[in-house]
């Protein structure tokens, strides 16, 4: 049986990482990509539902998904850093879903043959989003890194930029070796270099304990404020 904390993580990784994609909503490139990157989000707020409904569940506290997402301070939210960071450029939101996604594909397939009934359960759910998801990361890796100078310039950045918040998303379970292999896989083919680790003195930490920066206390202000301003109302 899982830990609150550890259903907590996975709910609140996803919950973090949809909210802030949904933010490209009407700001994409392309009119497309508007409408891949919003379905992307709500794949993602999907898999948040189930874990904190989980979560709710495992806590026995009486509160339900909406209670979780809606009236937990930041300190009390368990997401890793690298899904809470500002949205930046469109490039950051590419790598930053290459880093995330390749990460939630090997930690599914794990759950998947975990002991934990209920998580197989909903890793079987999202296993092929995820894999979409991937694939989608994937495809415009390439197509920013070897693209224009610029596209490539912009690419590399945000690869730099998010490359030290990776080293936390395998402080659990998750081995870092299957997930290197294959963002080293496409970096190289989208001519992009990956920093290496004896550079990477600055390695973020503290998500999982309730430790944030100060970009999630913005955006959960943001996502909450409709339903603090009217507790208990239906629709």
């Amino acid at each position: 049986m899982s830990t609150v904390d550890e259903v907590l993580g996975l709910g609140d990784d996803a919950l973090i990482a949809a909210q802030r994609l949904a933010e490209w909503t009407t700001n994409a490139p392309e009119l497309e990509e508007d409408i891949a990157l919003a379905n992307i989000a709500l794949d993602l707020l999907g898999q948040a539902r189930m874990l904190l409904t989980y979560a709710g569940e495992l806590e026995g506290a009486g509160r339900d998904e909406d209670a979780l997402a809606y009236l937990r301070t930041d300190r009390e939210f368990r997401n890793v850093q690298l899904t809470e960071l500002p949205r930046g450029d469109f490039a950051d939101a590419i790598v930053r879903m290459l880093f995330f996604a390749v990460y939630q594909r090997e930690l599914y397939d794990r759950l998947l043959i975990g002991p934990d009934a209920r998580l197989a359960e909903i890793a079987g759910k999202a296993a092929k989003e995820v894999a979409y998801h991937v694939d989608h990361a994937a495809l415009w890796t390439l197509r920013l890194g070897d693209g224009t100078p610029e596209s490539h310039r912009r690419a590399q950045e945000a690869v730099d930029r998010l490359w030290p918040y990776t080293f936390e998303l395998f402080e659990g379970e998750v081995p870092r070796e299957a997930w290197l292999s294959t963002v080293d896989g496409v970096l190289a083919e989208a001519t992009l270099t990956r920093p290496a680790d004896e550079d990477a003195r600055f390695r973020p930490t503290g998500g999982r304990s309730g430790v944030h920066t100060e970009h999630l206390s913005y955006l959960l202000a943001e996502m909450q404020v409709l339903h603090r301003a009217h507790p208990g109302a239906s629709w």
